[in-house]
């Protein structure tokens, strides 16, 4: 008996598959059918169609552009990111600063800037790697799914974000929520090495593996750095920093919320110590 044929996927399932493999954007007005039959008077002779594409692709058809015409070279873009952010003397100007700064290519396909949310003048600062969709449409770090996680795990120790300082390594999504190269990273390093200098807190919270690998300056794996003290120079101060999970990968993998609860927990300690001191 031949199998019945599975029905076609509605409107809303198609959207759905596409937001979770990362197609969240249009690039056209109207869709295109691709499989429709093409219009037998819109075709052209092949021996046309030949030459319309030689003339398309031959190299005189349009001027030469230098690399760095174009876009700075990832050193020239490293350099340019150290001066901007070390002149930077507030976090108003430093945001002015990205906001202006085209070193990054990220920033020509993010929506807008997410720079930071939460209290400039608080004693704690949590930096994730990257902003995702929904922080790409607020411009502010952690309002989607792992924000509000986020949200939850600093209410079990007493924090909101009137009591923290929240920021991504890179401040810019990057396209479809892929990896940062590590070119993008250290482009943007030193903007997010002045924040927390500016910030000046008392503890330091990295989220996730990227941030505590580019921040704390260690190659192991978040299995074996979080629940661990380190101290973060800022160049004028050390500050106490901790590695935890970030909340994205709780989602995915919630059976790691009570190492999480065990870092909170240090973290808590951590504060009161300071306080008291």
């Amino acid at each position: 008996m031949p199998l019945a044929p599975e029905p076609a996927p509605t409107v809303k399932q198609l959207l759905a598959f596409y937001l979770e493999a990362g197609v969240d954007c249009a690039l056209a007005d109207e869709p295109v059918d691709r499989l429709a039959e093409p219009d037998s008077a819109t075709i052209a002779a092949p021996r046309e169609i030949a030459a319309q594409r030689l003339v398309r692709e031959t190299p005189a058809a349009a001027p030469s552009v230098s690399r760095s015409e174009t876009a700075p070279a990832p050193e020239a873009a490293i350099a340019s990111a150290r001066e901007a952010a070390r002149t930077a003397p507030s976090l108003e100007a430093l945001r002015a600063l990205l906001e202006n700064f085209d070193g990054c290519a990220l920033k020509h396909t993010a929506t807008r800037l997410v720079f930071a949310d939460g209290n400039p003048q608080a004693r704690i600062m949590f930096v994730g790697e990257a902003p995702g969709r929904d922080e790409d449409i607020e411009g502010l770090p952690f309002v989607g799914r792992s924000g509000k996680l986020l949200d939850r795990m600093m209410s079990a120790i007493g924090l909101d974000r009137s009591k923290a300082y929240i920021a991504n390594v890179i401040p810019w999504r990057p396209p479809g929520n892929r990896t940062p190269t590590p070119q993008e990273t250290q482009i943007c390093l030193p903007f997010i090495q002045r924040q927390i200098e500016l910030v000046n807190p008392d503890v330091l919270v990295t989220l996730g593996n990227p941030s505590t690998q580019t921040l704390l300056s260690t190659r192991e794996g978040i299995m074996k750095t979080r629940g661990k003290w380190f101290d973060y120079d800022t160049g004028t101060r050390t500050i106490r920093a901790l590695a935890t999970f970030h909340p994205a990968y709780l989602l995915r993998s919630p059976s790691y919320k009570r190492m999480s609860w065990l870092d909170l927990r240090a973290i808590a300690k951590q504060l009161e110590k300071v306080s008291s001191s």
